[in-house]
């Protein structure tokens, strides 16, 4: 590696992005690890992450369709509320027009169990999971796809304003990641390759 210059790509220490010390109702663990439902929009999972700036943080909050494992809807902002889940959701509800009861999981946080969030949910007719407290492989495919794009995008650039990162981060996925971004869980398709086959198949 060091003849070719090349260096690895290093895990950051993890900062904890939700609360899950509320009161707020909590739903059981519906979705139990069975991440490779057998069709698009049967089953999400979501989450924040955070980036970097020289302005301060960014909040990444990111929702995914298990299937195709497509980064459906997406979120950014400064603060980490319960309006930035709320937004992803819906940007995710409003480009894929799915059905009834798709399955929603997500972690324990205050953000998704607060009451305007499990209300959407309702709005939606999606049944909600959620992790077991402290176990993040609960939701291990959205966490995955975090730590994918600071590895590939967020650790190797430096941002100097919410804005930069906010444009990196539109073009990570939308034309890389969704696009472009094989994965041997979805036989070596694109996310996109992903959906477009079942779609032709249907």
């Amino acid at each position: 590696m060091k003849e070719l210059g090349l260096k690895s790509r290093t895990v950051k220490k993890y900062k904890a992005t939700t609360n899950s010390k509320h009161s707020l109702p909590i739903a059981a663990n519906v979705l139990n690890r069975q991440f490779r439902p057998d069709a698009p929009n049967r089953a999400w999972v979501t989450d924040i992450t955070y980036v970097a700036t020289e302005e301060g943080w960014l909040y990444l909050a990111s929702v995914m369709d298990l299937y195709s494992r497509k980064i459906i809807g997406f979120q950014m902002g400064n603060r980490m509320t319960k309006e930035l889940v709320i937004q992803a959701l819906d940007r995710a509800y409003h480009q894929q027009q799915p059905g009834d009861n798709v399955l929603h999981h997500s972690d324990r946080g205050s953000q998704y169990a607060s009451h305007e969030y499990q209300a959407r949910l309702k709005t939606y007719k999606m049944e909600g999971s959620m992790s077991r407290k402290g176990n993040c492989y609960d939701n291990a495919c959205i966490e995955s796809f975090h730590s994918v794009i600071k590895k590939e995008l967020i650790y190797l650039e430096k941002f100097k304003t919410r804005e930069q990162a906010r444009k990196r981060i539109f073009e990570y996925i939308t034309c890389f990641y969704n696009a472009q971004r094989i994965h041997s869980t979805i036989g070596y398709l694109t996310p996109n390759e992903c959906e477009r086959m079942y779609r032709k198949t249907a």
